[in-house]
């Protein structure tokens, strides 16, 4: 990872964690904690609050909130 690459918080309400981790290895760490602790359910996920915050400043970005 380099320094630039932002830490994403991820967090599951069942076990009640969350934790940061690094961009390019968010989509394997939820997938694998979802497969140890939970069956593979999508139980873990990107902070919503993040893919919020996310979607609407790409929304912006392209212009669909002109």
């Amino acid at each position: 990872m380099t320094a630039d690459q932002p830490e994403i918080p991820v967090v599951c309400e069942e076990c009640g964690t969350r934790t940061s981790v690094s961009f390019e290895d968010v989509e394997d760490a939820v997938a694998r904690h979802n497969e140890q602790l939970h069956d593979g359910e999508p139980v873990a996920e990107v902070d919503p609050d993040v893919l919020e915050e996310l979607a609407d400043r790409l929304a912006k970005d392209i212009g669909l909130l002109e």
